[in-house]
């Protein structure tokens, strides 16, 4: 870490170091086809853009359910074969959106594994609540865990991360 001339603590990572670069927010996300425009998308760090970047936000958010075990199950495979089916058209944004998907299957049902509410702090006080006593056991942690052998899987793929090189090293 290091502090910038404003006074502010600035955190130095990997982003600054050339290998990743920021996800662009500012881009008008309402009206840009990634399909037809890749070079426009930025990997980011974990699930950046997930909710934005189109056509495939549409794609796949409509099968993204993790409720229950059983619907995570058919949500999971359902969106890996979406994954696979965008690594046979060698559409890399496509399989980076997949992937992400995966990964916010994982993130929110541990979410609510480990909080019901959903909620880590409480919003008055801003203190981390207590984890639930089940958070192991509970049907969302069961969701969780089937994602995330599914974003496992998408994140190892050889051609996912032989893609992913070169469209970090070109575009960001």
């Amino acid at each position: 870490m290091q502090g910038s001339s404003s006074g502010r603590t600035v955190r130095r990572g990997r982003a600054d170091r050339g290998s990743m670069a920021p996800f662009d927010y500012f881009l008008d996300f309402a009206t840009i086809d990634f399909r037809e425009h890749p070079e426009l998308y930025r990997v980011g760090r974990g699930e950046q853009g997930v909710l934005l970047v189109e056509p495939y936000k549409s794609e796949l958010l409509p099968h993204w359910r993790f409720r229950t075990p059983e619907l995570a199950r058919a949500s999971a495979q359902h969106i890996y074969a979406q994954f696979l089916a965008y690594k046979a058209a060698h559409d890399f944004v496509g399989m980076d959106m997949a992937r992400k998907f995966l990964q916010m299957g994982y993130t929110r049902a541990r979410r609510y594994a480990n909080h019901r509410s959903g909620r880590k702090y409480d919003r008055p006080t801003r203190e981390v609540l207590p984890q639930a006593a089940d958070w192991q056991s509970y049907e969302k942690a069961q969701s969780a865990r089937i994602f995330r052998a599914y974003y496992l899987k998408a994140n190892a793929d050889p051609d996912y991360q032989q893609a992913k090189r070169p469209h970090q090293q070109t575009y960001g």
